[in-house]
C-alpha cells in the first residue's frame, strides 16, 4: 500500500481524497496556488507545498511543479482528483516515468477514451450501442452535409476534443448545417487547438444518464449502477440523483451490462463513468467514458454503501475487485451549491463567506472546503459545495432536500441555494420528468 499520496487539485475533492487517506492510514501532500493558501484542504493534508500563483496555467496545471513537490516529499504516489490534470495523458505518463503512481487511467486508456471519435469507434468494437453518425472525423463540410442529408435532421455536431459544451451545436434543418460548421470548428480551435469534428443523430427528449464502473489491473470490472444528470444548464449538471426517476429494472440491467462490457474491453483500471443518453423510448446509447472520479460521486456511495476513493486507491495498489454488481437500496439527491447569481443568468459571485451554517440530521452530507471568513477566489470553478441527501424514497429525498436548503445559510456572497430549493418545488422535477433540456424553460423566481 502506498505510504504517501500528494492530491494534485484543490478545493473540496482534495479535502474528499485526505479524508478517506487518513482513514487508511496514508499520510497526505497538499500542493496550493497562493489564492489557496487558506484553503481547508492545505490545513488538513500532512503536508503542503505552494506550486505557484493564482492562475490555474501556473500552479494546478503546471506537471512539472506537481512531479517536483511530489518528488520533495517522497510522495509514492498523486490522486488527481477531477479536472485540471486528471484526464491529462501526458501527466499520467510522466508520473509513470517518475516511479510515482498516477491514482487513475494509464496514458493509453486516456488518449484512447479522451478523443470522442476514437472512443465511439472503441464502443461500436465492444458491442455497445453508439448513436448513429459519422465514423470519425469529418474530413469537409461536403461530407458533413451527406452524412446529415441521409441520417435525416435534426443532428448534433461535436468537437472530436471537446468539453463543457464549446464546439457543439445542434442543427434542425439543412440551412442552418454550414453556419453551424463554421461557428463550432472556429470554437473548438480556440478552445481546444483543435477543430475536428464529428457528427450524431440528435437524440430527441434525451436524459443523460451515466453509469459508475470500477475495473482492476486483472481486467475485472462492475457497475455500482446509475445517476441521473438531466438537469443540466450549459452542459453543465447542476443536480443529480440515483435511482433515476426514468429507470426500469430491465434499462438498468441492460446500461450495466452496456458499461461493465465496454471497461472490460479495454481493460480499464480505475474508477470511471460510462455515459449514455437515453430516448424517450429507453433506447440508450453511449456519449462518452470519464476516465476519472466524477463529481457527483458521492450520491452512489450514500446508496450502495462504498467508497469509490478508497477504490481507486486500493485499485492502483494492484488489489483485486469483488466483480460484484450494485442495486441502490436507497435514494441520494446532490445539489451543486456554486457561487453564482441565479437571478443574474448564474453569473460567478466570488467573494468573502461572512456567514456559514451547514444543515445537518440523518441523511444530510456536506462535501464542501468553505468556512466562514473563507474568501473565494475568481480564479477557479464556481462550485464550492455539495448537498447530499439520501432517504428511503425518491418523494423523501425530496422533501429532506427542501428542508436542508432552508437550513444553509451562506451570506457573503451570492449562491445557487435558491435555485435549488425552487427545482425541488417544480411540478416536473417532483414527478422525475424532465430531460436535459428541463432548463430552457425554467424560469428563475
Amino acid at each position: 500500500m502506498f505510504k504517501k499520496i500528494l492530491i494534485a487539485n484543490r478545493g473540496e475533492i482534495a479535502l474528499r481524497v485526505i479524508r478517506t487517506c487518513k482513514e487508511m492510514g496514508i499520510k497526505t501532500v497538499a500542493v496550493y496556488s497562493k489564492a489557496d493558501a487558506e484553503s481547508l484542504h492545505v490545513r488538513f493534508a500532512d503536508e503542503a507545498v505552494c506550486i505557484g500563483p493564482a492562475p490555474s496555467s501556473e500552479s494546478y496545471l503546471k506537471m512539472d511543479r506537481i512531479i517536483a513537490a511530489a518528488e520533495i516529499t517522497n510522495a509514492d504516489a498523486i490522486h488527481p482528483g477531477y479536472g485540471f490534470l486528471s484526464e491529462n495523458a501526458k501527466f499520467s505518463k510522466l508520473c509513470e516515468e517518475h516511479d510515482i503512481k498516477f491514482i487513475g487511467a494509464s496514458e493509453e486508456m486516456i488518449s484512447k477514451m479522451g478523443d470522442k471519435a476514437t472512443a465511439k469507434a472503441t464502443m461500436i468494437a465492444a458491442g455497445v450501442p453508439c448513436i448513429p453518425g459519422s465514423e470519425g472525423i469529418l474530413d469537409s463540410y461536403e461530407e458533413a452535409e451527406t452524412i446529415a442529408v441521409d441520417m435525416g435532421f435534426p443532428v448534433m455536431l461535436k468537437a472530436t476534443a471537446g468539453g463543457g459544451g464549446k464546439g457543439m451545436r445542434a442543427v434542425w434543418k439543412k440551412e442552418d448545417l454550414k453556419p453551424a460548421w463554421d461557428s463550432a470548428r472556429m470554437e473548438a480551435k480556440a478552445s481546444f487547438g483543435n477543430d475536428g469534428m464529428y457528427m450524431e443523430k440528435l437524440i430527441e427528449e434525451p436524459r443523460h444518464i451515466e453509469i459508475q464502473i470500477v475495473g482492476d489491473s486483472f481486467g475485472k470490472a462492475c457497475h455500482l449502477s446509475e445517476r441521473d444528470c438531466s438537469v443540466q444548464r450549459r452542459h453543465q449538471k447542476l443536480t443529480e440523483e440515483t435511482p433515476s426517476p426514468f429507470m426500469t429494472d430491465e434499462l438498468r440491467h441492460a446500461m450495466g451490462e452496456a458499461a461493465v462490457k465496454a471497461a472490460e474491453y479495454i481493460k480499464y483500471e480505475g474508477a470511471g463513468t460510462v455515459e449514455f443518453l437515453v430516448d424517450k423510448h429507453r433506447n440508450f446509447y453511449f456519449m462518452e467514458m470519464n476516465t476519472r472520479i466524477q463529481v457527483e460521486h458521492p450520491i452512489t456511495e450514500e446508496v450502495v454503501d462504498y467508497d469509490l476513493i478508497r477504490e481507486q486507491i486500493l485499485v492502483a495498489a494492484g488489489v483485486p475487485i469483488s466483480g460484484k454488481n450494485y442495486t441502490p437500496q436507497l435514494h441520494s439527491i446532490e445539489c451543486r451549491i456554486n457561487a453564482e447569481d441565479p437571478h443574474k443568468n448564474f453569473r460567478p459571485s466570488p467573494g468573502k463567506i461572512t456567514s456559514y451554517h451547514e444543515p445537518g440530521g440523518h441523511g444530510v452530507r456536506i462535501d464542501t472546503h468553505s468556512y466562514a471568513g473563507y474568501t473565494i477566489p475568481p480564479n477557479y470553478d464556481s462550485m464550492i459545495a455539495k448537498l447530499i441527501v439520501t432517504a428511503q424514497t425518491r418523494e423523501e429525498a425530496i422533501n429532506k432536500m427542501k428542508r436542508a436548503l432552508d437550513e444553509y445559510i451562506i451570506e457573503g456572497i451570492k449562491t445557487t441555494i435558491p435555485f435549488h430549493r425552487q427545482l425541488m418545488d417544480h411540478p416536473d422535477y417532483v414527478a422525475g420528468n424532465y430531460t436535459t433540456k428541463f432548463m430552457e424553460d425554467f424560469e428563475i423566481k
